[in-house]
C-alpha cells in the first residue's frame, strides 16, 4: 500500500485543563526512536504530509519543554510552488556573490523542491527577558525533533537541514525574519523508498558528579 492509499494516523489532543497521565509506556515510541535515522532530502518525493497532517505536525512541534511559555518559535510552511520561488531568490543571492556555474545555481534553484513540504522552525528569542535566551533557542530546537518523529512517526521521511541560506542575511530578509529571530532548521519532509544506511554513532561521554 503505498503512503497516498494510506489512510491518516491523527492523533487525539488533550483539551486545556485535562489531566495527563505523567507517562505513555509505549514500546512502538521506544523502538522509533531507537531507529530514527534522517532521509537525505534529494530522495524525496510526493506525496507530503495532507493538510490534516500538517496541522497534526505542527501542534506537536509546539508540545515541547517551554520554560515561562514564551512559545519562542515559529513556523513558515514551504509548498507548491511558493517553493520554487524561494529557490529563485536563493540562486539570485548565489549568483550576485560567487561565480556560480549552471549546476551550482540549479542546485540553487532546486533546493527547496527536492521535498513536498519544508517546514522553516523561526527561534524567535525575546532579549533581556528573565528566560535565558539559551532556554529560548533550546525550545526551537526541540520544535524541530518533535517534527522529525512527528513526521516519521506518520510513515513520511524527515531531514532537518539548514545549509547557508539560514544564516545569510539576504535570504534571512526574504523570510522576513524580525529582531532576535533566527533560522533554528528547515525540516524536509517527503515520501521515499531509500533506505538510509545506519551510521557510526559516537560513544557517548558520560560522567558521574560525585560531590
Amino acid at each position: 500500500m503505498s503512503k497516498a492509499q494510506t489512510p491518516e494516523i491523527l492523533p487525539e489532543f488533550p483539551s486545556q485543563g485535562e489531566r495527563l497521565a505523567p507517562h505513555h509506556k509505549n514500546a512502538a515510541t521506544l523502538e522509533l526512536l531507537a531507529r530514527r535515522r534522517s532521509t537525505a532530502a534529494a530522495a524525496m518525493t510526493e506525496p507530503g504530509p495532507s493538510p490534516e497532517e500538517i496541522d497534526t505536525l505542527l501542534s506537536i512541534a509546539q508540545r515541547v519543554p517551554d520554560h515561562g511559555k514564551m512559545a519562542p518559535w515559529r513556523f513558515i510552511l514551504f509548498q507548491g510552488e511558493e517553493r520554487a520561488n524561494f529557490g529563485q531568490i536563493l540562486a539570485k543571492i548565489w549568483a550576485g556573490e560567487n561565480d556560480a556555474d549552471e549546476a551550482r545555481l540549479n542546485l540553487e534553484l532546486n533546493r527547496f523542491t527536492r521535498a513536498p513540504l519544508v517546514i522553516g522552525v523561526i527561534s524567535h528569542v525575546l532579549e533581556k527577558h528573565s528566560i535565558p535566551e539559551w532556554e529560548q533557542i533550546l525550545s526551537a530546537g526541540a520544535a524541530c525533533q518533535n517534527l522529525l518523529i512527528g513526521a516519521q512517526a506518520m510513515g513520511y521521511a524527515s531531514q532537518w537541514l539548514t545549509e547557508w541560506y539560514a544564516y545569510h542575511p539576504f535570504a534571512k530578509d526574504a523570510l522576513g525574519l524580525r529582531s532576535g529571530e533566527r533560522v533554528a532548521g528547515f525540516i524536509f519532509i517527503g515520501s521515499t523508498e531509500d533506505q538510509p544506511v545506519e551510521r557510526v554513532r559516537p560513544e557517548a561521554e558520560i560522567g558521574v558528579w560525585r560531590g
